[in-house]
């Protein structure tokens, strides 16, 4: 419902803005118009102030935050691994926690998920399935572990594999846990990724699974790709860091979703 009673002052108005393009990353112009019952003119000038500011930056019809680009990081794998490692490592070693003995596990692609592996050396009888190849060349280190490999439609940029062939070999196989990864989410379109591939391969191990966990650091959150994998509230749980807003947190587990935070270490302690 539209929270504006009364008119707002300028001020107001502009944290409104900023508070919708954090839940949504991207608006147009004419939902701001609608949501706050003001002219096309008066959100232009707002926009126009926050811009000044550095705050958001106008998109075509419409306005998202400077801060979160709306596009998925670059894709390239030697390009990825290198971005907001510390917030990756926080969180896959929160998210380690959650493995025990005895549990078959899936790790989908990405720099996160292959960040966890480390972090289960200490557990017995584990089985780790993956589409990722640079996670199975790192499980060559815990050979305790057994490995599964998908196979599927290879994806150079990426070091992995997606479409029919993993979905099938996913579908074979009951997974406890599932640690899904992604490079874009937002709270109206929920996890997203820029492949079709990716979407299949992903709803094959969301089926199968018993519980599934995104991996998500909070400078991914507000941003969208092309096509939907699913909705915040078919999650059991995020783990993402302390800087994903607490609004957007107190959203999430409106849903009934568990929101799990890792904590980021200060410069220069160990």
């Amino acid at each position: 419902m539209n929270p504006t009673v009364r008119p707002l002052i300028p001020e107001q108005r502009h944290q409104e803005i900023l508070r919708l393009l954090r839940r949504e990353g991207v608006l147009s112009i004419r939902s701001l118009t609608d949501y706050m019952s003001v002219s096309h003119m008066t959100v232009r000038r707002d926009i126009t102030a926050l811009e000044d500011l550095g705050q958001v930056v106008s998109v075509q019809g419409g306005v998202r935050l400077a801060e979160w680009t709306g596009q998925a990081p670059p894709r390239e794998r030697e390009f990825r691994a290198q971005l907001e490692l510390p917030r990756k490592q926080a969180i896959a070693e929160l998210a380690a926690r959650f493995v025990e003995d005895d549990m078959v596990v899936f790790l989908d692609a990405g720099t996160t998920c292959q960040s966890v592996v480390p972090y289960l050396s200490e557990r017995k009888n584990l089985t780790v399935v993956t589409n990722d190849f640079y996670v199975v060349t790192s499980l060559f280190a815990h050979p305790h572990i057994e490995a599964i490999h998908t196979g599927g439609a290879v994806d150079p940029s990426s070091a992995s594999s997606s479409g029919r062939i993993a979905a099938e070999a996913i579908k074979g196989i009951n997974i406890d846990l599932f640690f899904l990864s992604t490079g874009t989410w937002n709270m109206s379109r929920g996890v997203t990724t820029p492949s079709m591939d990716k979407v299949e391969m992903k709803l094959a191990a969301l089926e199968a699974s018993t519980s599934c966990f995104l991996l998500a650091d909070s400078t991914k959150f507000g941003t969208v790709s092309r096509f939907r994998v699913a909705p915040i509230d078919k999650l059991d749980a995020v783990i993402t860091d302390e800087q994903l807003p607490q609004e957007m947190q107190e959203s999430i587990r409106e849903l009934g979703v568990t929101v799990h935070v890792a904590g980021l270490r200060k410069p220069g302690l160990t």
